[in-house]
């Protein structure tokens, strides 16, 4: 089942170079949610042929304009589109007053419903929860309240063991049972579980971190992850101005790929000082070196 986050933004601020505020697309086996939406978001799904049709889940980092501003375009598309589902914003306080106000001075009113689920910045949450996935947010330090978003696999059942199969004659609901990690009973005789399947797939994990400065309590909401975003919106010769705008560099963004051990750092966020992001790339693979530029257009699989 896949599992892979699709870069739409990647820029700070503003569009500058041919890139975009930030904006991205995760999927999680046949699910796919949209993780802020800049300004462009809307072309930006057209331009790579992906259907905004297939979002019912938004997720919105936090109120500085690069981060939501294509979120009332889209909102309204979908309204023009004629939409019937559902569709869920998750975003900080504020944010449904400004959609409102937006719809209002405009007389619109949605043919669909619109659910808005305030996120509390501040503290770890629970978002959304399913059989097969968690999505939570955590803190993350910036200029105003902002969060990240942590997309978890659910540890699945275990697999019967391939050895075993042709000596199976049990019914559906002891088999059901070994696969969950029970031991089961069966004509008097007690199967193991541990005998009988292998253990589940390890869970895959992602974790995007917002716009943020440095700090090291951020790895402690986000151990263990697979496949981390962390903002890189400077260099290291710009590390005071990072400071001064609660912004991270691209070496610090690489120290804590490097702390937390991850499989994949994507840098993403940049500064619209830099028109070629090789250098930001090169100076954080000199401390971490599973260090991937998070290109426009570009889908990063989150391997097994």
């Amino acid at each position: 089942m896949p599992f892979e986050v699709t870069i739409l933004g990647n820029n700070s601020a503003i569009p500058a170079h041919g890139r975009h505020p930030t904006s991205q697309i995760v999927q999680i086996h046949e699910q796919q949610f949209l993780v802020d939406c800049g300004e462009g978001t809307q072309m930006q799904l057209a331009k790579y042929k992906i259907r905004k049709s297939k979002f019912d889940h938004i997720f919105i980092s936090h109120l500085h304009g690069d981060h939501y501003f294509g979120l009332i375009g889209l909102i309204t598309s979908y309204h023009l589109m004629r939409r019937e589902k559902p569709l869920h914003v998750y975003g900080p306080k504020g944010l449904l007053d400004i959609i409102n106000l937006q719809l209002a001075v405009s007389n619109t009113t949605l043919f669909y419903q619109l659910i808005f689920h305030e996120v509390i910045s501040e503290v770890v949450s629970v978002l959304l929860e399913t059989d097969e996935f968690i999505i939570s947010s955590f803190p993350v330090k910036h200029r105003i309240p902002t969060h990240g978003f942590l997309f978890k696999e659910k540890i699945g059942l275990r697999k019967i063991n391939p050895d075993k199969i042709a000596e199976l004659n049990f019914p559906f609901q002891v088999i059901a049972e070994l696969k969950k990690g029970n031991d089961s009973e069966w004509e008097g005789k007690i199967l193991k579980s541990n005998e009988w399947t292998l253990p589940p797939v390890a869970p895959r994990s992602y974790a995007f971190c917002a716009d943020t400065i440095y700090h090291n309590e951020l790895i402690k909401y986000i151990s263990g992850c697979d496949v981390v975003y962390h903002e890189a919106t400077f260099m290291e010769e710009s590390a005071e101005r990072a400071v001064l705008t609660f912004h991270s560099t691209a070496k610090q963004a690489a120290t804590i790929g490097k702390a937390i051990g991850v499989k994949k750092l994507l840098l993403g966020h940049f500064s619209a000082k830099y028109e070629n992001l090789q250098p930001l790339l090169a100076e954080a693979k000199e401390i971490f070196r599973e260090t991937e530029l998070a290109i426009e257009g570009q889908t990063f699989s989150i391997e097994r």
